[in-house]
């Protein structure tokens, strides 16, 4: 079965066309351009029509190559940025002329099960002298770091607890680093801090966190990082996929990252045009949870929600 799924969320817009059979997902084509959905909803509560025309044209262009790989079912997921907008009906609106599906605007519960499923589906697998589980223990805790929101789910051979907070890297750098200087003041820094604190605070009175044995990052700030850290020159998501980067890793790419002016964060050989200026608070964010939560190491995944996604429509 040759499925397309599309996960639209507050920074980027992103296609998976894969074939699915019993219990093997096969990338057919994997595709991402960054489109700011969610510029200006933190302030204005509103989906910009600049925005919007964005994403829309990355979408024209995605439902020419489903055509062309000739998917059979279609399923459009939109997260954070669209959850929050007063005007998300001129997003549905536009999606269902462009792909003939109703655009399925998922609550922080379901992003968190999707997100779970497309990261951990694959990362135990059987020895097969042995056939006993290898990998990264379970419990997992899956972290997925987004423009508009993160988010924190618990399980093993599925999701068991999860909890969505507003603290993904476009919402807290535009509410905090807009005029805060390059690189940024250590006051505007401070500030970041604790919205990533407070929310913290309420990810672990909600989930059970500290039972995890290990964490697991997802999306484009931790996989940026873990280029980085890898001191990769240039993008490459077979290498960052499934790598293990240490607390000290993270710890110094955050502070270098915080550290730049956004030039030298455009010279990083791995970086997205569309990251430079949020990756200091992504990196900031996945830095904390370490932090917090006292992880010696994060494992990366390139699969996550937009896997998950795929896997959902079978």
């Amino acid at each position: 079965m040759r499925v397309a799924a599309i996960d639209c969320g507050t920074n980027s817009v992103r296609l998976l066309v894969a074939d699915v059979e019993d219990d093997t997902l096969t990338e057919v084509e994997r595709r991402m351009e960054i489109v700011r959905l969610g510029q200006g909803v933190d302030e204005t509560g509103r989906l910009a029509p600049e925005a919007l025309e964005r994403t829309f044209g990355a979408m024209r262009g995605y439902r020419k190559l489903i055509d062309q790989h000739r998917a059979t079912v279609t399923r459009v997921v939109a997260t954070s940025a669209t959850r929050d907008a007063a005007n998300r009906q001129e997003f549905a609106d536009g999606v269902r002329a462009i792909f003939g599906v109703e655009p399925e605007v998922v609550s922080g519960a379901e992003e968190a099960e999707l997100s779970f499923t497309g990261a951990t589906r694959g990362l135990v697998r059987l020895s097969p002298e042995t056939e006993v589980p290898q990998g990264p223990l379970p419990p997992y805790l899956v972290v997925d770091i987004g423009g508009g929101s993160t988010e924190f789910v618990v399980g093993s051979a599925h999701a068991e607890a999860a909890v969505s907070v507003d603290i993904g890297c476009v919402r807290l750098t535009e509410r905090h680093l807009r005029a805060a200087g390059d690189p940024p003041s250590a006051t505007a820094l401070e500030a970041v801090v604790a919205d990533i604190e407070a929310a913290l605070d309420r990810v672990e009175a909600e989930v059970p966190v500290r039972r995890a044995h290990t964490l697991v990052g997802l999306a484009g700030s931790v996989t940026t990082v873990a280029g980085i850290a890898l001191d990769l020159p240039a993008y490459d998501p077979e290498r960052i996929h499934h790598s293990r980067i240490s607390a000290e890793q993270v710890h110094e790419v955050t502070r270098r990252l915080l550290s730049m002016t956004h030039g030298e964060r455009a010279a990083v050989p791995v970086m997205h045009p569309g990251r430079i200026d949020v990756i200091g608070v992504g990196s900031l964010i996945l830095d904390r949870v370490v932090r917090r939560f006292e992880f010696p190491q994060v494992v990366v995944s390139e699969h996550d929600i937009l896997d998950g996604i795929a896997w959902s429509i079978t």
